[in-house]
């Protein structure tokens, strides 16, 4: 018998998971949401080496995209936490108020703030399961990205002051999301080199899982092929929470990377699928603004960008992919 083997509900959820995830965004209000999103990268990094080593894909499923570091759980259950403690509590008006996702929350010392990051990463496990019974789309979408802009907006709506989507005309003063990225001819360029960089990392993964390892080992292994350049972007995230001033492409790479592997399996064309990557870098590079336009810059609480892009760039993607194979 498994850990996990409890009761199960909605066709495909589990109490173990569910209980698990209080948890996950207990850790994520903790150590604040961009060390935790640090973190998801790193496990992804190990989730490889565990699927390598052992055939499972637990690092992947349980680990980096589940109830200890999954997005959905970890870090918006600290985006949460960090508006309750700002609109509530009347704390963090000094690092951002209730868009700060760089502060440890436990250093406040007030325990009904992990507490809501507890309730919200239990939430984010529901919500990232119900989006994946919705028939071709639960499939064919990135459901903890699409979870973690519904709890973002769901946050908005308890703890925020403004409404979950306006427009910034102008980004100045704490309008900014990444300052150094904001211009076209910016996100532009980091758009289609990220994306080039997913594509490239995300093959050559792909490729080598079809002839290197056992078939159960390579099913994992493509599966996840797109998550090792977001990995990367994602622990890249550790350097920024501390004033480094990266740009932000997990968004970029992800995409690059998932339209890499997917046109190269329509095509077999390593070069056209790299210069693929680049083209669908490019677009959730301007998704990504546009949700920070629409929904970060105006607001008072966390509404992730990245996040944005990614859910509806996949279902792009992979409704291309789909049509043309």
């Amino acid at each position: 018998m498994t850990p996990d083997a409890a009761l199960e509900f909605l066709g495909n959820m589990d109490l173990f998971w569910l209980i698990a995830a209080a948890g996950g965004g207990f850790i994520g209000a903790a150590i604040g949401g961009n060390l935790a999103f640090g973190f998801t990268g790193i496990f992804i990094l190990l989730a490889f080496g565990i699927s390598m080593a052992t055939g499972s894909d637990v690092g992947f499923s349980y680990v980096a995209f589940g109830p200890v570091f999954g997005p959905h759980i970890a870090f918006a259950g600290a985006a949460a936490a960090a508006a309750y403690a700002a609109s509530r509590k009347g704390e963090l008006k000094e690092t951002g108020a209730g868009r700060d996702l760089n502060t440890a929350l436990a250093g406040l010392g007030q325990p009904d703030v992990l507490l809501v990051g507890a309730g919200f990463g239990m939430l984010g496990y529901v919500i990232n399961n119900l989006i994946a019974l919705i028939p071709w789309f639960g499939t064919h979408t990135d459901t903890v990205a699409m979870t973690v802009v519904i709890q973002g907006i769901i946050t908005r709506l308890a703890f925020g002051k403004t409404a979950p989507f306006a427009w910034a005309s102008k980004l100045e003063g704490n309008k900014h999301w990444i300052a150094w990225q904001e211009k076209p001819s910016q996100w532009i360029t980091i758009g289609a080199l990220g994306g080039l960089l997913g594509a490239g990392m995300s093959m050559m993964v792909y490729y080598h899982a079809l002839t290197g390892v056992d078939e159960a080992t390579a099913e994992i292994l493509m599966a996840n092929a797109k998550t090792l350049p977001f990995a990367l972007s994602a622990v890249t995230i550790i350097l920024l929470s501390r004033g480094v001033t990266i740009p932000v492409t997990h968004h970029i790479t992800i995409i690059g990377g998932l339209a890499g592997v997917t046109f190269f399996e329509v095509w077999e064309n390593g070069i056209l699928a790299l210069i693929l990557g680049a083209v669908f870098g490019v677009m959730a590079a301007a998704i990504g603004e546009l949700g920070n336009r629409t929904s970060y810059s105006p607001g008072d609480t966390h509404i992730d960008p990245p996040a944005f892009a990614i859910w509806p760039s996949t279902t792009i993607v992979m409704a291309l992919g789909a049509m043309l194979m």
